[in-house]
C-alpha cells in the first residue's frame, strides 16, 4: 500500500478510532450490547441532516422513472450488498420490472455470499458493470460507499457521467471530502464504529434507511400507495396473496369473498380491484382511469 493511499484511509472518519468503545474487549456481554446500541441510537438524527439531499434525490430518481430511466445502486463489500437488497425487493413490494431498480456489487454475484477481496479496487470495472447493463443518459446512478473512496465505485460514477446519466453517491465521510462530480451526495457521517472501521455496522445501517427512503418515497410518489398501503404488489407467495386481499378489504370495506372475487376479476391486480370497487367500474374502466390518473388511486376514483 503506497503512503497516499495509506493516508487516505487513516484519514477517514470511518477508519477512526471510536472513544466509547475503547476498552470493548473487556466488557461483559451485556455492557457490549450497551455499547453498541447507544452508538446505533446516533444513526437516525444523523440521516434525518441529510433529508434535504435524500429529497432531491427522490425528485431525480422519479423524473427519471417517468422517462424511462432506471436507478443503478453500485457499491462494493457491505454497501453493494445493500444496494442489491433494496433493488431486489422493489419488484415483490411495488410491483415494478426488475430492470426498473438495480443494484451492482463489485466482484459479481458471488461477492453477496462471500467476500470477493480486491474487487472494489479495480476504478475500470465499475463503468464496465453499468455498460454490461446497457446505461443510458436517461437512467441514475446512485454509489455507495461507506468510506466515500472506493475505487470501483468512483468509476462507476466517472462513467455514469461521462454517459449523461444523473449522479447520486451515499457515502458516511464529511460533505467536504466529496470532492467528486456528482448531482446529489447524501453524506451521513455516523461517526467512527464501535469496531474501528467495521462499516458493516453503523455505517450500513445509515446506508440501509437512505435506501429505504429513496425507494419508498420515489414509489410513493408514483403512485405506488394508496393511504400508507402497498397496492402495487405482486402476489408472488401465499404471504402476499392474502396481504393483498386484506388491503383490498381495508380500502374498500369489501368481505374476504368479495375481495376474492374482486381480485380474480381484476386479474390479480389490487390497485384495479380497488379502483373496480371504489369506482363502481369493469376491469377495462379501472385500467383506464388509472391510466389517465398515472396510477394514483385517489384520481382514479374521483367522479
Amino acid at each position: 500500500m503506497s503512503d497516499k493511499v495509506y493516508n487516505e484511509i487513516a484519514n477517514l472518519v470511518t477508519e477512526a478510532r471510536n472513544p466509547e468503545s475503547e476498552n470493548i474487549d473487556d466488557k461483559s456481554t451485556e455492557e457490549i450490547l450497551r455499547i453498541i446500541n447507544r452508538q446505533d441510537h446516533l444513526i437516525a438524527d444523523v440521516v434525518q441532516t441529510q433529508i434535504p439531499y435524500i429529497a432531491q434525490a427522490v425528485e431525480i430518481i422519479v423524473a427519471a422513472f417517468k422517462a424511462g430511466g432506471r436507478l443503478f445502486y453500485i457499491g462494493a463489500g457491505t454497501s453493494g450488498r445493500l444496494g442489491v437488497l433494496d433493488a431486489s425487493e422493489c419488484p415483490p413490494t411495488f410491483g415494478t420490472d426488475p430492470a426498473m431498480v438495480q443494484g451492482i456489487i463489485a466482484g459479481g454475484e458471488k461477492a453477496l455470499t462471500r467476500a470477493q477481496e480486491g474487487s472494489e479496487d479495480k476504478t475500470d470495472a465499475g463503468g464496465q458493470d453499468l455498460i454490461d447493463r446497457g446505461l443510458t443518459n436517461k437512467d441514475v446512478v446512485c454509489g455507495i460507499a461507506a468510506s466515500f473512496r472506493t475505487p470501483y465505485v468512483l468509476g462507476a460514477i466517472a462513467k455514469a457521467r461521462e454517459i449523461g446519466a444523473k449522479t447520486l453517491y451515499v457515502t458516511c465521510n464529511p460533505r467536504e471530502n466529496v470532492n467528486i462530480d456528482v448531482d446529489v451526495a447524501i453524506c451521513a457521517v455516523v461517526g467512527p464504529e464501535v469496531l474501528m472501521g467495521s462499516t458493516r455496522m453503523k455505517a450500513g445501517t445509515a446506508t440501509k434507511l437512505i435506501l429505504n427512503m429513496l425507494t419508498t418515497t420515489a414509489m410513493t410518489r408514483l403512485g405506488k400507495v394508496y393511504g400508507n398501503m402497498m397496492v402495487d404488489l405482486m402476489m408472488t407467495s401465499r404471504k402476499l396473496e392474502e396481504r393483498s386481499k386484506r388491503v383490498l378489504m381495508m380500502t374498500t370495506g369489501v368481505t374476504y369473498d368479495r375481495a376474492v372475487e374482486l381480485l380474480k376479476a381484476a386479474g390479480g391486480h389490487v390497485k384495479t380491484a380497488i379502483v373496480m370497487e371504489l369506482a363502481g367500474v369493469d376491469k377495462a374502466q379501472a385500467q383506464k382511469r388509472l391510466e389517465q390518473s398515472d396510477g394514483f388511486i385517489r384520481k382514479a376514483i374521483r367522479p
